[in-house]
């Protein structure tokens, strides 16, 4: 049985990553080692100049997916959509761009099985293929642990409400099925994830992917929105660390696209070593912390629908 500290570990792990990395959002990883040393403290100000504990879209984004998951019992793509437009329209201090373009699509009336495709279909290499859809994706990895061919499906589903290039929905698969991999207490879930979309899923994210951990130096490591990137860096730290503390602060202090990959690399740690890996001083200053706890025990106890 998956114990309720690993589930809660996931998104616990994703909002510690994001808050410890918002107020370092943008900012290189020489400039925050010439201003702060090494980062390992929950900050106030800095990017957006929020309050220390303060939230991203990253985790604003998960919150509507899990209690979506929660209230239907059931992946709702429709509704996930909706949850996702009334947080955009109440204006939030960040939000990327194709998820920004995709909703005001999907406010124009567009299928939210469409919107993402839309956008898509109009952006240029290099703009196309972002982090905002790996970024949240977490919840799913709870509620369908123990299904992966439904996991697999959510989750490409989920990432094409907003971003719909192949290396962003199986981007999603790879990092679900990871955590999820965790959960069950696999040895290499990160291998195993690889192994089952081979041929399938896009050349360049799975090589790219292949190479952690043992085969990228982490000099080579990159920060970007990039969705290729923002994996290999995050997985990289998860899966070097040997805590889910330890595995946040290093993927936070190389800078760049801090709150995103610090999320990312939290909710694989928080699976891989659990609520207990993370430090009661940045749990105590989160924002949702008791929110998320429930959650996360919801998403595991409920019984959600398998049909989508």
């Amino acid at each position: 049985m998956v114990s309720t500290d690993a589930i809660e570990g996931v998104l616990l792990g994703l909002a510690c990553g994001d808050a410890l990395g918002r107020p370092l959002e943008f900012t290189s990883a020489d400039s925050i080692a010439s201003e702060h040393g090494s980062v390992t403290e929950l900050l106030g100000n800095g990017t957006h100049g929020k309050p220390r504990g303060t939230v991203t879209d990253d985790t604003e984004l998960m919150l509507r997916i899990a209690r979506s998951l929660v209230e239907n019992e059931r992946f709702d793509g429709q509704d996930i959509a909706d949850r996702f437009l009334e947080w955009f329209e109440d204006d939030p201090f960040d939000i990327g761009l194709m998820t920004a373009d995709a909703l005001r699509e999907y406010s124009h009336g567009t299928d939210w099985r469409s919107a993402g495709q839309e956008v898509w279909q109009h952006r240029q290499e290099g703009s196309n293929a972002g982090n905002g859809s790996v970024m949240r994706c977490a919840p799913y990895a709870i509620a369908f642990a123990d299904e992966p061919a439904t996991l697999r499906k959510v989750s490409k589903q989920s990432s094409a409400i907003t971003h719909y290039d192949p290396r962003c929905r199986y981007g999603c698969v790879i990092l679900n099925e990871t955590i999820a991999g965790y959960l069950r207490g696999e040895d290499e879930p990160l291998a195993d994830a690889l192994a089952r979309v081979e041929g399938e899923a896009p050349e360049e994210l799975v090589e790219t992917l292949r190479l952690v951990p043992d085969l990228v130096s982490p000099d080579d490591l990159r920060t970007t929105p990039y969705v290729v990137h923002t994996l290999q860096t995050a997985l990289y730290d998860a899966l070097t660390a040997d805590s889910a503390e330890e595995a946040i602060i290093s993927a936070v202090n190389r800078g760049g696209d801090t709150d995103t990959i610090g999320a990312v690399a939290g909710a694989v740690a928080g699976a891989r070593f659990g609520t207990e890996s993370l430090p009661d001083r940045w749990l105590e200053q989160l924002d949702y912390r008791e929110g998320l706890s429930l959650l996360a025990r919801s998403l595991a106890t409920t019984e959600i629908s398998a049909t989508v």
